[in-house]
């Protein structure tokens, strides 16, 4: 399934070659329907045996789990958790006060002040992740607040679909082909939900889209057509938009 100059070069795995043909579409709105897109751009280039990834982003759009950043006021507690977060160069990840006063937003101070102090203590002894573990709420999934972000949504925090996998069982059931909804970022890549009839793992999913192929800032890319090379549908255009 040969695409258009601009899709991702395939991905080896296990012996096999996944070929991903990026969609590009307009800038979808908050609570808009993802259906009518999946339809109209989507569904030509699926072939046998395809299946869809979508971001984590535009179905959190979608379903309206946004939050502008002119009703997120940091509080003492945010400011002083962000301290003792990763900074990466690339990426905002929770060094914004504001995504992190978001996260306490879902977790209360209490249970967020629980997990900045006990996960401070379990960093000392080389593990990492407790804060997001103990806080728990998903917050982990909560993007939002880039600067890289296509405007307006660089002045949003997003939640994170609210049930991933029905939203992939749904969306699966539309296109009548396997659905994968990934959270992925300039750090890494992370698979939230999937449809039942998705024909590799979670970690295999993981790995062919590893790279992000959707992009982190103005691409307008958020469906991926993944495609197993040397079966039916090779030859098929794989046009964009």
């Amino acid at each position: 399934m040969p695409g258009p100059a601009g899709n991702p070069p395939p991905v080896q795995l296990d012996g096999c070659t996944w070929e991903r043909a990026l969609v590009q579409t307009h800038l979808i709105h908050i609570k808009e329907p993802l259906e009518p897109l999946l339809d109209a751009h989507v569904r030509p280039l699926l072939c046998e045996g395809d299946w869809v990834a979508l971001s984590e982003k535009v179905v959190a759009i979608s379903e309206g789990r946004v939050i502008h950043q002119s009703v997120v006021r940091p509080g003492p507690l945010a400011k002083l958790i962000v301290k003792g977060t990763r900074k990466y160069e690339h990426d905002v990840a929770f060094s914004d006060p504001r995504k992190m006063q978001v996260a306490i937003m879902q977790t209360g101070s209490a249970r967020a002040a629980f997990a900045m102090v006990v996960g401070g203590v379990t960093k000392l002894f080389g593990r990492h992740g407790d804060f997001y573990r103990i806080a728990g709420h998903r917050i982990a999934e909560i993007d939002g607040f880039n600067p890289d972000t296509v405007a307006p949504f660089n002045e949003f925090a997003m939640l994170g679909p609210a049930d991933p996998d029905k939203a992939c069982a749904s969306y699966a059931a539309f296109l009548g082909h396997p659905v994968v909804i990934i959270d992925g970022n300039n750090i890494n890549v992370e698979v939230l939900g999937m449809s039942d009839d998705m024909p590799v793992d979670r970690a295999a999913a993981r790995l062919i889209l590893l790279d992000n192929p959707m992009g982190q800032g103005e691409e307008l890319t958020p469906f991926v057509v993944v495609h197993l090379a040397g079966t039916s549908g090779d030859q098929q255009a794989g046009t964009i938009g």
